[in-house]
C-alpha cells in the first residue's frame, strides 16, 4: 500500500506545517486565523510541486474541498488497492505466466515490484534533484546564490549546495537539506 502523501506549508520564510494533507490544512487554517495577511505556499513533499487549496471558509469547508470523497465500497480487493485492467501479451508470455507457482497477476506484481526496487540510483537521484529544484525555485528563486545552488544540486555537489544555501532562512535551508538527501550519491555523507 502507498503511504499517504506528505505536504509542507510555508508562510513567507517560515515553515508553518508539515504532514498529511488534513493535518496540514488544519494547521494552515489556524495560522491564517492569527495572521490573515500571510502569503502561504504549500508543497507536495515527494514531487516538490506547489499545490493550491482554497483556504477560505470554515475548516470543514476547506477539508471538504481539498480531500477527495471516499469512494463507495466495491467488489474485489479494495483494501489492497487492486485495480483491474487489460493487458495484451504474446502467447509465449501467457504460457510462461501459467507455469508460475502463483497466479499470473501475482507474478506480474512481483516482477514489477522487483524492477521498481532495482530502478537506477541515478534516475532516483535525478528525480529527487528535480523535486528539490522545484521547491528551491519557489522558496528561494530570488535569493543570492540560487542559480549556483541549483548547479551544485544537479552536479551532485552536496558540500557546495550546503555552503551556497547556508545564508538562507533557517526553515527554508532545513527543508531543502531534508528534501535533497536522495539527490546526492549515497556514498556521500548525509550529516544534515
Amino acid at each position: 500500500m502507498n503511504d499517504p502523501a506528505s505536504y509542507t506549508a510555508f508562510a513567507n520564510d517560515r515553515k508553518i506545517a508539515s504532514g498529511p494533507l488534513a493535518d496540514l490544512l488544519r494547521q494552515t487554517r489556524r495560522h491564517l486565523e492569527q495572521f490573515p495577511d500571510s502569503a502561504i505556499l504549500i508543497f507536495e513533499d515527494h514531487s516538490g510541486k506547489q499545490v493550491d487549496f482554497d483556504l477560505s471558509g470554515t475548516l470543514e469547508q476547506v477539508l471538504a474541498r481539498a480531500l477527495p470523497p471516499q469512494p463507495p465500497a466495491r467488489r474485489g480487493r479494495p483494501k489492497l488497492g487492486v485495480v483491474s485492467r487489460e493487458i495484451s501479451l504474446l502467447p509465449r508470455h501467457w504460457e510462461w505466466l501459467e507455469q508460475q507457482p502463483v497466479g499470473a497477476s501475482a507474478t506480474l506484481r512481483r516482477m514489477i515490484d522487483e524492477a521498481r526496487k532495482q530502478g537506477s540510483a541515478h534516475e532516483n537521484a535525478r528525480r529527487a534533484a528535480e523535486a528539490t529544484d522545484r521547491l528551491m525555485s519557489a522558496l528561494a528563486g530570488n535569493r543570492p546564490g540560487y542559480e549556483e545552488a541549483a548547479r551544485a544540486l544537479y552536479a551532485g555537489d552536496r558540500a557546495g549546495f550546503c555552503a551556497l544555501i547556508e545564508a538562507w532562512p533557517e526553515d527554508i535551508r532545513t527543508y531543502l537539506h531534508q528534501r535533497s538527501l536522495e539527490a546526492f550519491s549515497p556514498a556521500e555523507p548525509t550529516d544534515r
